[in-house]
């Protein structure tokens, strides 16, 4: 027996020592599989890093639950895509949990910033409403709401397709009729796709429906194409007829703006132009230069409004609350801009890149603003509070960080919005001295900012030196494609591609705006007659006549002049009933003598003592 227990007890310590080995494989292969995981994760990211002008600066592209085989975690052969319904053929799993849970962060993630950048719409009819006259105020909302929805039928119907629906491949394009639209186009042949939202559901042989994420994508970058139509409506406020300014909205939505997405965010040359390509991470050039400079064509073509440059005094803004609260809206909105821009929040490294743009949003406004606030306190600019100027100042801070948001220090994030307030205090002074009418400093704000924005993008950009560079990469570098280091010399080849961009812009909007506007204006489609202008487009145009119910008349004129001080010997009237007159003590003391203001609204009159 006791030779029994000794052999057992040997054979239950053997067995503990090859469970014990057993575990010891174990925890050794899920090392291993763990570090597998994590070389497969980091070649995935140089592989992103080695081919930024072909992944990133593709903005409409967004991955996502739902997106035509694009994986988002987990192991899953190259020949199958991922479907919400399932593995119902040889060619599609189902998604992942992992998949699931970071496609749907992504969606809330993109539909929440798109539709804070849809709220900036309400900013901007605040600010260029409050900016102008009060007999034109239901004029300038009309044409902010005009370029919301129009501008939302363009980018639906031909937009969205020119802007990203380009594809050199042939397969599974489908436009409204079944065809796809084929074109060539430096030697190569390409294909569009997503007119009228075609394709964006794929049609399954048992009459089911699978869905990408083309619909999370146009709607986010629905949310920019009418952001940059909506600047130009500021620059020629007051004096562009309706019907012209409606035609320019559908071709700027159209046609001029998704031609610059093309060449830049839609993957175009822009982003192919050398090894680097461009960096625009949300639209300094790409949205804001663009409704900048068409702004400013359209404010010269157009023409000053009447009595502009004579009497000056009489086109001050008639509402600076409704320019404060407007320009508390679009910051607020920026939020939506500039971190959405992101395109994904699938992961920690997303989340990261999210708060670093918000962060650097937040400081360049606030310096931005108060810069222009602090110059125009100098004798020379006035001398004096400048509620306005304090909130283009914030505006043209938040213009410039909006490209290099990315990429760039918080340090450097100050220093850009402090040079773009400079950049818009110069160019408004600029603008006024050359005698054009730009009635709420859009192209200054815009144009001016926006161009600086994309060269500040490369000048702060955090790589090391002037050699390196991150750009689209983020915290990381540009890398070499050969040698995994990172690329020399990188940092010239962005600045020349976002030089590139700058000019572009320039000269595609310039020439487009101009086919457009001078037409409009030789055949008097485009600015309103003297008479309507000095009787203001609400009381020609709409029905009430007037925004507001103005006591004394509306838009009656008002006249102010000095009364003599009272002197302390002129009798007091008497108030009704024996009661103390206002302003006399109970013990009935003479009170000091004061002065006052007449105020005559047509032809009433009110002495205020």
């Amino acid at each position: 027996q006791a030779n029994l227990e000794g052999e057992l007890a040997a054979r239950l310590a053997e067995l503990e020592r090859l469970l014990k080995s057993q575990q010891d494989i174990i925890n050794g292969q899920q090392r291993r599989l763990t570090e597998l995981e994590q070389h497969e994760q980091q070649q995935k990211q140089k592989e992103e890093v080695a081919a930024p002008r072909q992944q990133r600066p593709r903005r409409g592209f967004a991955a996502g639950a739902g997106g035509g085989g694009g994986v988002l975690g987990g192991r899953r052969l190259a020949t199958t895509s991922p479907s919400i319904h399932g593995a119902y053929d040889s060619s599609h799993v189902a998604y992942t949990d992992l998949e699931s849970v970071q496609g749907a962060m992504t969606h809330i993630w993109l539909l929440l910033c798109g539709a804070l950048v849809m709220l900036m719409q309400a900013g901007f009819a605040m600010v260029e409403a409050g900016c102008c006259r009060f007999k034109n105020v239901q004029n300038i909302l009309l044409k902010n709401l005009c370029d919301v929805c129009v501008g939302t039928l363009g980018w639906w119907a031909v937009g969205y397709a020119i802007s990203y629906g380009r594809s050199e491949d042939p397969s599974g394009v489908t436009n409204f009729g079944g065809d796809p639209v084929k074109f060539d186009l430096f030697g190569e042949t390409h294909y569009m796709k997503g007119f009228f939202g075609t394709g964006f559901l794929s049609d399954l042989p048992d009459g089911r429906e699978e869905p990408s994420t083309d619909m999370m994508n146009w709607f986010f970058q629905w949310a920019f194409c009418s952001a940059a139509s909506t600047i130009v409506s500021g620059g020629v406020a007051e004096r562009v007829n309706f019907m012209g300014y409606a035609f320019f909205s559908v071709l700027m939505t159209c046609v001029i703006y998704p031609v610059v997405v093309a060449s830049s965010w839609g993957g175009g040359w822009l982003a192919t132009v050398n090894e680097v390509g461009y960096m625009d991470f949300a639209g300094s050039g790409v949205v804001h230069m663009v409704g900048g400079v068409g702004a400013l064509v359209g404010a010269i073509v157009a023409g000053p409004r009447v009595g502009r440059f004579d009497r000056p005094e009489a086109f001050a803004p008639h509402s600076l609350p409704l320019v404060v609260l407007g320009t508390f809206i679009l910051w607020f909105g920026w939020y939506g801009f500039n971190c959405g821009s992101t395109l994904d929040m699938s992961g920690i490294g997303s989340a990261f890149m999210a708060a670093q743009v918000a962060m650097n949003t937040t400081l360049a406004a606030a310096v931005g603003g108060l810069t222009v606030f602090c110059l125009r306190l100098i004798p020379m600019m006035g001398g004096r509070y400048d509620i306005g100027g304090f909130c283009n100042g914030i505006l043209a801070g938040l213009v410039s960080i909006t490209a290099p948001c990315g990429n760039v220090a918080c340090g450097s994030a100050v220093l850009i919005g402090f040079v773009g307030a400079l950049i818009y205090q110069a160019t408004s002074m600029l603008i006024q001295r050359v005698r054009v009418d730009d009635p709420i400093d859009a192209f200054a704000v815009h144009g001016a900012c926006g161009a600086w924005g994309v060269l500040a993008a490369v000048l702060f950009d955090w790589g090391l030196g002037v050699d390196n560079f991150h750009g689209w990469s983020g915290f990381d570098c540009v890398r070499d494609e050969v040698t995994g280091a990172c690329m020399s010399s990188a940092w010239e080849k962005a600045l020349l591609a976002n030089l590139a961009e700058i000019f572009f812009v320039a000269a595609w909007v310039t020439i487009t705006c101009l086919i457009i506007f001078l037409p409009l204006r030789f055949l008097g489609l485009l600015r309103a007659s003297d008479s309507v202008q000095l009787s203001g487009f609400d009381e020609v145009k709409h029905s009430p006549s007037k925004a507001y119910t103005m006591e004394g008349g509306y838009g009656a004129p008002i006249s102010v002049q000095h009364v003599p001080a009272r002197s302390a010997e002129t009798p007091r009237p008497t108030s009704p009933a024996g009661s103390t007159p206002k302003g006399s003590s109970a013990g009935g003391s003479e009170a000091p003598a004061v002065s006052g203001v007449s105020i005559t609204r047509d032809g009433s009159s009110l002495q205020r003592i």
